[in-house]
């Protein structure tokens, strides 16, 4: 037999498509052609195919062999079709049967001595190959565990390309996956080390029951990266589609544990402020990675000391907090990866950062200004809300108080938020309040009487409240009545989520 055909799956960001690896072998001089749009760590599969078998106690067939992968018009990344290929070669020399590998994927990269390697992206593979009615996978042995989350799939995995010859012979086993290890993450950061703060820890409770934007304003000290840290903390369990979508996008940024599980609590990503565009958004030449916005997905985005981060980079985030993913146009295709993050930043007041507050700051209108002018307009539109925090009293840190309330308290009342919200919105799909189109909202039976929401009214007429915030003030005032228990907003919580829109103090936060 001189032609053989195996399976294996390419990625295209988180969607993966199954790909057909075809070899046929024909009289001609001896070498090795890749057709099918391959990148150049594919290409570089001939030389590594070679010596695996070679290495691994087989023949190299002394013929023209052409591997095909199908479809050829989608472009094909990385180094995990190197199994693929040299069953797909090894079968059609004849050297092990095809049978034992009909529909099955084989996924997997090749070292020089015939080792199988663990490659980034395997659950979104093995995910594809599900969708597409595959039901049996081979996966190197660093990636079992990983693979066995897709519901549905058989999983066995490979340490080296012998084994998988062996097996295909029916003289050996496969391995089976690693069972789930039993343990449990540490904690991380309590609210209840956030002394005062008040105003801060209230917006933050907001945040987390609506799914809402957050910026933070005020001098070095007074909290700000300690309130961002500990937002995940109050932040809800990720349920099984929100961890899968999660754990994929680590495994594309080969940032999984070792022990592979889904990944249930919410990620925060505080990338530094010199970060560049393609960090922030994702990018790279050929296979497009994703960047930080899409690693905080269903999770927290912080972004410390925003006003020194670059003016471009930070408009690259208008498009993704609106439509919730980011979409990356390169010349060989286009890849889209999923962005829905809560934003928060931080930023101090001016460039000299006086502990001390607004009353002892050196700098003039015109460099303050200037600072704070990398938040553009059409940006701080798209956030929900813009706190002031005022420098933290020495009372609050010596006196011996009541110890503030952790963060165990505060989830408590968003988890009650959010399911009265889920259940709300439950015919729309949609999770949280920040999610829900304002259309919806000013419609019948979400309307609110034109009596509330007249603040909002006279704010849009004279122009200090554009429709997008209108709308933001609405979902914010549906966040702020479920944390009270009530069915609808009234006009106090109308008028409060105004207040908080535009960096007012509210009377029941400084409560």
């Amino acid at each position: 037999m001189s032609y053989a055909r195996v399976l294996c799956v390419g990625l295209a960001g988180v969607a993966g498509h199954l790909v057909e690896v075809e070899a046929d072998l024909s009289t001609g001089l001896p070498t090795l052609a890749l057709t099918g749009l391959p990148d150049t760590a594919l290409n570089e599969a001939r030389d590594r195919v070679r010596a695996a078998v070679v290495n691994s106690g087989r023949d190299w067939p002394n013929r023209r062999i052409t591997v095909n992968l199908l479809p050829a018009a989608l472009p094909k990344h990385g180094s995990s079709f190197d199994l693929a290929i040299a069953a797909a070669v090894l079968a059609g020399a004849g050297e092990l049967p095809a049978a034992p590998l009909d529909r099955v994927v084989l996924l997997g990269e090749l070292g020089l001595d015939g080792t199988v390697r663990p490659v980034r992206g395997v659950l979104p593979m093995v995910a594809a190959a599900a969708r597409a009615g595959i039901t049996r996978v081979i996966v190197p042995a660093g990636n079992a565990r990983e693979a066995t989350v897709v519901p549905g799939v058989t999983v066995r995995a490979v340490d080296t390309l012998h084994r998988l010859v062996e097996f295909a012979r029916g003289e050996a086993a496969l391995l089976d996956p690693p069972p789930a290890p039993e343990t449990t993450e540490p904690p991380g950061p309590d609210l209840a080390d956030v002394a005062g703060q008040e105003i801060g820890r209230y917006a933050l409770e907001i945040a987390a029951a609506g799914g809402h934007h957050l910026a933070l304003f005020g001098p070095p000290g007074s909290g700000k990266t300690m309130l961002a840290e500990r937002l995940p903390s109050i932040l809800p369990e990720l349920d099984d589609d929100a961890a899968l979508e999660v754990t994929a996008l680590q495994s594309i940024a080969g940032m999984l544990p070792p022990d592979g599980r889904l990944v249930r609590r919410p990620p925060f990503q505080a990338p530094h402020h010199s970060s560049s565009l393609a960090a922030l958004v994702g990018g790279g030449s050929g296979l497009v990675r994703p960047g930080a916005l899409s690693l905080a997905h269903r999770g927290v985005l912080f972004l410390d000391e925003v006003p020194e981060m670059s003016r471009g980079t930070l408009q690259a985030l208008r498009q993704p907090l609106e439509s919730g993913r980011v979409v990356l146009s390169r010349a060989r295709g286009t890849t889209e990866y999923p962005a829905r993050a809560q934003l928060v930043v931080a930023a101090n007041p001016c460039p000299c950062a006086s502990p001390a507050g607004d009353h002892a700051c050196q700098c003039t209108p015109l460099v303050r200004r200037r600072y704070l002018g990398k938040l553009s307009g059409p940006l701080l539109d798209r956030i929900d809300m813009k706190i002031n925090l005022l420098p933290v009293r020495a009372a609050q840190l010596t006196v011996a108080t009541e110890p503030a309330e952790p963060s165990t308290a505060v989830a408590a009342r968003v988890a009650r938020a959010r399911t009265a919200a889920a259940a709300r919105w439950a015919t729309g799909g949609w999770r949280v309040n920040a999610e829900v189109p304002g259309h919806r909202l000013r419609r019948p039976p979400w309307r609110l009487p034109a009596r509330d929401t007249a603040v909002l009214h006279d704010a849009l007429e004279i122009g200090v409240l554009s429709a997008r915030g209108f709308d933001r003030c609405l979902r914010l005032a549906w966040t702020i009545a479920d944390l009270d228990g009530r069915d609808r907003p009234a006009v106090g919580d109308v008028c409060e989520a105004y207040q908080l829109r535009m960096g007012e103090p509210t009377t029941r936060a400084a409560a």
